[in-house]
């Protein structure tokens, strides 16, 4: 079989998967194995405790994390990426919640 006609048979197959409910969407997250919890405070202007208050982290747990003691979990560094890229969308997202 040729290399398309390959390709074509892996994408039918792929679809009726999806279509049965037996895999996902098609794309995989890649969450990155570390994050640099300073920088991204640091880029905020924020001190460690007004970080954490913001964001809702536990004041230590952004103390452990900026020295080494700790290590984000996965749902933690999705988040700090986010605040990371778009801190005024998360804090717009966490005013609403809260209101």
């Amino acid at each position: 079989m040729s290399t398309v006609g390959s390709k074509l048979l892996r994408s039918a197959r792929n679809a009726r998967a999806f279509a049965r409910g037996e895999a996902t969407a098609g794309f995989v997250v890649h969450v990155p194995e570390d994050v640099d919890v300073r920088a991204i405070r640091r880029r905020t202007n924020l001190s460690q405790a007004a970080f954490a208050a913001r964001y809702g982290f536990p004041a230590a747990t952004v103390r452990d994390w900026e020295q080494g003691r700790r290590r984000p979990e996965a749902a933690a560094r999705v988040l700090l990426l986010i605040i990371q890229r778009h801190p005024d969308v998360v804090e717009e997202v966490l005013q609403q919640s809260a209101a």
